[in-house]
């Protein structure tokens, strides 16, 4: 039987299989052309081809990211991806049929949401379905032992989504998501590039710089070149960023995801929350890759925030671990 593991993220959609690790990470997106007078369309590109279209993309070709805020909010594209992606990694539509996937869902996800990913399952003729929470994921994924009488605090900040959970192996404590992540903030960035430079910029071009020149670090001034066009006359452009430019943008969203925080666990009985002050929190997500994220979290809260190497794959990998671990599986996963 083979094993998969799938984080299908707004931004990026991961996969690990049992036995191999992590096999893909490629963009949840979809280029579609209408056909006019229809109503209908016709899939032109999925993944990073699709991604790299952002932008540029012809006339009647609409770039679609059919997962939004952990939401499928396209369910036949999804399918689509989700098909394409499952061929990349040699796994095609019969041997499907054989397959066991672990399915990494938000915190709290609700019933019509396991639907679409059971309708899903359906339409990629995958064998058998599990469900497991983010939170539990991604703190597995960092190699943190979990039991059922030691609580963990877990934050995840995704592109669309932030979860946030403290837990043990015998479920869940307190948790939400919140639909606050990076794609809040390279949204922000392209507005501010507007507004203060008069440069318009595509979303790519926002994620690169706050993947560049984002920084949390007080004395950081990273710099780069970016390049858009000018509002008023239409013509190319470019401009220089540092960081200091974007630092009240990060920390926008950044403080309203620790805001939460500090509601959650001072909602936590007092033995949960003695607990998570002594061994800190768990970041993970895409973000956290920013220089001096785990300092500021620290400084903020007054506790230690742990991350790590790869915060944007702790949750795939821990799902891994969950889906390839008989006794994680009927701990932490469930078929409903």
């Amino acid at each position: 039987m083979i094993k998969l593991a799938i984080d299908l993220g707004s931004w990026v959609t991961k996969i690990y299989k049992s036995g191999c690790g992590v096999v893909l990470a490629e963009a949840t997106c979809a280029a579609i052309e209408q056909l006019p007078g229809s109503g209908r369309y016709t899939v032109k590109f999925l993944g990073e081809k699709a991604r790299a279209l952002s932008g540029r993309a012809a006339k009647n070709t609409h770039i679609i990211n059919p997962v939004v805020d952990g939401d499928i909010i396209h369910e036949d594209i999804v399918a689509d991806l989700l098909r394409y992606f499952l061929e990349k990694i040699e796994i095609t539509f019969r041997r499907a049929r054989k397959t066991e996937v672990l399915f990494v869902l938000p915190c709290g996800a609700k019933p019509d949401l396991k639907r679409k990913y059971f309708a899903l399952a359906d339409e990629c003729n995958i064998g058998k379905v599990y469900f497991t929470q983010a939170p539990f994921a991604a703190v597995l994924g960092h190699n943190v032992p979990l039991s059922e009488s030691t609580p963990v605090f877990s934050v995840d900040i995704g592109y669309g989504l932030t979860n946030i959970a403290a837990f043990s192996l015998d479920g869940v404590i307190s948790g939400m998501s919140l639909n606050l992540g990076g794609g809040n903030i390279d949204v922000h960035l392209m507005d501010i590039m507007a507004e203060n430079h008069n440069l318009r910029i595509g979303a790519l071009t926002a994620e690169r710089i706050k993947n560049t020149v984002g920084s949390l670090l007080a004395d950081d001034n990273k710099l780069m070149v970016v390049d858009g066009r000018d509002a008023s006359s239409g013509a190319p452009a470019s401009v220089a960023v540092t960081t200091s430019q974007i630092y009240d943008v990060l920390t926008l969203y950044i403080d309203k995801i620790i805001e939460y925080i500090v509601l959650m666990i001072s909602s936590l009985p007092a033995e949960v929350a003695s607990a998570v002050m002594h061994s800190g929190i768990y970041l993970s997500g895409g973000l956290c890759k920013m220089d001096g994220i785990a300092d500021y979290f620290s400084s903020k809260l007054n506790i230690t925030a742990n991350t790590f190497d790869e915060p944007q794959l702790a949750s795939v990998i821990g799902a891994g671990m969950i889906i390839s671990n008989d006794y994680f599986t009927k701990k932490v996963a469930t078929q409903d």
